[in-house]
């Protein structure tokens, strides 16, 4: 059973595909060919003088814009592969996202498949006798597109080899995730209560994947209209079964719930087939995680990459120390709870950026004293709930420390 989605989803889902900037461009250009053809006969423009002569002269041009154009896409696609193919074995396969979402490269393709359309659509209404006016300003717009396409050309290469690189893609994910922190994360001003009725039902996945998002406002909507108050069981971020529970309904008051529709309220809760970000916070530091741990494999033992990403991970970390581990609540007018979403805990978010990295270490002292100095910094700034964690974790390093100096453990720290 397939998981029901939202209009809103459906389109946000469609313009962040990688097909939707260069359709848009491409019915874009269909559509100014059409009305420039038609509008030709109405438009009197001194162009003739930097225009081909006869339609002879405007067939080949625009013929010879047609190839060219095929042969820059079929570029920028072989290009755009060999960047996702490299990415996946030198990265992780998780920042395939972040390529195909770019919208330098979509820009690009959009561009010259417009181009492309656009002569087409030209070439097919120019007339057939040699006296017969030519489509000036189609013309005209057609070798602009040209013009476009190189400078668009230029840039993408310049684009892609600054995209390749590791701090660029390090620093992308970063910025991505600090935008899920501000946006997701817990305050210390939210709520922290949970609903204390007797759980009714129990709504369970539709399908499996990844919890993507969930809409808390549309089952407040669901859960007030129904009378009862609602907790999630998944949140952004975790993978479910089809036949998990994912919804826990709660009575409020003495009255018995109306009965929940179980496809509205699976509408509030997307699962994909992969984690993405937004609401998901921690999948910037497991991407992050992912890249260190795989410099850091035999194979590659690229430490700089490894420390780099754990530099990265360190501001995200800093940024979520000082909040604290609430879920996320919504509550009626009069303090109704109707929908109690918890949320990743900062010890959560701290093993995924630590505790992988510190074992793949090895006989690394560069990465095991970063991340030392990385849990000693966490702790003057945290706060008192998430500091056991962060002792763990010092702990932890602390011996690792140990053993790579050949010092035999002391029994205590």
């Amino acid at each position: 059973m397939s998981q029901p989605r939202s209009v809103i989803s459906r389109l946000r889902g469609v313009w962040g595909s990688f097909w939707a900037v260069p359709a848009a461009f491409a019915a874009g250009s269909v559509l100014l060919a059409v009305v420039l053809t038609a509008l030709e006969l109405r438009l009197r423009l001194p162009l003739d003088s930097y225009l081909p002569s006869g339609p002879a002269g405007a067939r080949s041009l625009l013929s010879s814009i047609i190839t060219a154009m095929i042969s820059f896409t079929a570029l920028v696609f072989s290009i755009t592969v060999v960047a996702l193919q490299l990415a996946s074995s030198q990265y992780t396969p998780r920042v395939l996202r972040t390529f195909l979402q770019d919208r330098v490269t979509q820009a690009t393709l959009g561009t010259f498949v417009a181009t492309f359309l656009f002569a087409m659509v030209v070439l097919a209404a120019l007339p057939d006798e040699s006296d017969a006016r030519l489509p000036a300003l189609s013309l005209a717009v057609s070798m602009g597109l040209v013009l476009g396409s190189t400078g668009m050309f230029l840039y993408y290469l310049h684009h892609m080899t600054a995209l390749m690189r590791v701090s660029h893609m390090i620093a992308a994910i970063g910025a991505q995730t600090r935008r899920s922190i501000d946006r997701w994360a817990p305050r210390p001003a939210d709520p922290d209560d949970a609903p204390n009725g007797p759980i009714v039902d129990v709504l369970v996945a539709p399908g499996t994947g990844s919890v993507t998002a969930v809409d808390v406002d549309q089952l407040a909507r669901i859960a007030r209209r129904h009378d009862c108050a609602v907790t999630v069981a998944r949140i952004p971020g975790e993978f479910v079964v089809a036949g998990m529970p994912l919804l826990a309904v709660h009575a409020v008051g003495d009255a018995p719930p109306r009965p929940l529709d179980v496809s509205q309220a699976a509408q509030a809760v997307e699962i994909g087939v992969e984690r993405i970000p937004g609401q998901d916070v921690g999948f910037g530091l497991r991407q992050l995680a992912d890249i260190a741990e795989r410099a850091l494999s035999p194979g590659i033992n690229d430490t700089t990459t490894a420390v780099r990403a754990l530099q990265e991970s360190h501001d995200l970390l800093r940024r979520l120390a000082d909040r604290p581990d609430r879920p996320r609540i919504v509550r009626d007018d009069d303090g109704t709870v109707r929908v109690h979403l918890r949320r990743q805990t900062f010890a959560e978010h701290l093993d995924t950026s630590v505790t992988d990295v510190r074992r793949a270490a090895g006989e690394q002292p560069r990465v095991t004293n970063l991340v030392g100095d990385i849990v000693d910094d966490l702790l003057t700034v945290a706060r008192a709930e998430h500091r056991p964690a962060l002792r763990r974790h010092r702990t932890g390093t602390a011996q690792q420390r140990r053993d790579q100096a050949g010092v035999p453990s002391s029994g205590h720290d």
